[in-house]
């Protein structure tokens, strides 16, 4: 199935509208969710689940046959459904990514709602309720941040850049990280999806992500590279394409960055 420019803009008015309800309702929730721990380094709250539901839900009126994979499933799992015809659109949804944010009421999370087909991004919606900032971008339209378009910074690694990392490594923190501290500023602000629209925005030079999920990701990596930015792993390889069929939470190593110090940042990483 080949998707042109009405079927993109008839996505993206649907996944718009999706963001600001799930995010309107994570708002409104914001005192009140109830978070449990979903694994060693993650929490839920009630308010993911019912935020998840609100999109699947709002997509589903439109496109029943469409494929979804998001963050909340049953027992901790992920959600799945695959596209009930050969049409491989697939929905990847993260309702709050940035959810230890939320928990505490830090108001630093976003919706991201991204469409994979044929193994790649073709739309990206990340959505920050608490500022209401609105990143798109679907085909080959130019990205927005909130109706004006984005591109990437042609900055340099300098004192004054910033690049998004981790909040937290389990592993430990790599060394390349702590000596790129020395030239560059280094910030965590708990969400992979603004850390990545911050690098379509020019905001950020690059963000690195150890471990992200699809769902982390593929809202914000279209936004990069929709805003002419490069997103690759650690090692400079390609992240594309997914096999959605057989993709079931995997992490996916990445690295987001402008055209300038992309191939700089891949140096200082394999040093």
């Amino acid at each position: 199935m080949t998707l042109d420019h009405k079927d993109l803009s008839g996505f993206l008015e649907v996944a718009v509208v999706a963001a600001r309800l799930a995010g309107q309702h994570a708002l409104e929730q914001v005192n009140y969710a109830k978070a449990v721990r979903k694994s060693d380094t993650e929490l839920v709250t009630d308010a993911d689940a019912r935020c998840q539901q609100i999109i699947v839900d709002t997509i589903m009126q439109s496109f029943p046959a469409h494929g979804i994979v998001a963050e909340e499933g049953k027992s901790g799992g992920i959600f799945k459904q695959p596209p009930r015809d050969d049409n491989d659109i697939w929905w990847v949804i993260d309702p709050i990514d940035g959810t230890n944010n939320y928990s505490q009421r830090i108001m630093n999370f976003a919706v991201s709602i991204g469409i994979i087909h044929q193994g790649g991004p073709v739309l990206g919606v990340v959505f920050e309720p608490s500022t209401d900032s609105m990143f798109t971008a679907a085909g080959d339209s130019p990205p927005q941040y909130n109706g004006a378009k984005i591109e990437v910074s042609d900055n340099d690694i300098t004192i004054f850049g910033t690049i998004g990392i981790e909040s937290i490594f389990d592993d430990g923190v790599p060394s390349w990280i702590t000596r790129l501290m020395k030239t560059l500023r280094c910030r965590g602000l708990g969400t992979s999806a603004m850390h990545l629209a911050y690098v379509a925005k020019g905001s950020f030079i690059a963000a690195a992500i150890q471990k992200p999920k699809l769902w982390d990701i593929a809202a914000g990596a279209f936004l990069v590279e929709s805003a002419g930015g490069i997103i690759t792993d650690w090692k400079g390889a390609s992240i594309w394409p997914v096999d959605m069929q057989a993709y079931n939470g995997q992490a996916i190593e990445t690295l987001a960055a402008n055209k300038k110090v992309h191939k700089k940042l891949l140096e200082i990483i394999a040093a």
